[in-house]
């Protein structure tokens, strides 16, 4: 199954409430931060909520 590395590039401090704990769920804690998750249509929906925030690659 595909996988999607997501690493943060901009901080959520800015953001609404909802983006802060988007990033929180993906669990990206600070800028710099790479997570490896499976490619579902929950995590393309989360990436997609903070998509200005985040750069996501496809990976295996």
């Amino acid at each position: 199954m595909p996988r999607l590395k997501v690493r943060q590039l901009k901080s959520g401090i800015g953001g609404t409430k909802s983006q802060r704990e988007t990033l929180r769920s993906l669990g990206l804690k600070r800028i710099g931060d790479v997570v490896v998750k499976e490619d579902r249509p929950e995590i393309r929906g989360m990436v997609s909520t903070v998509d200005h925030l985040v750069t996501v690659e496809e990976v295996d």
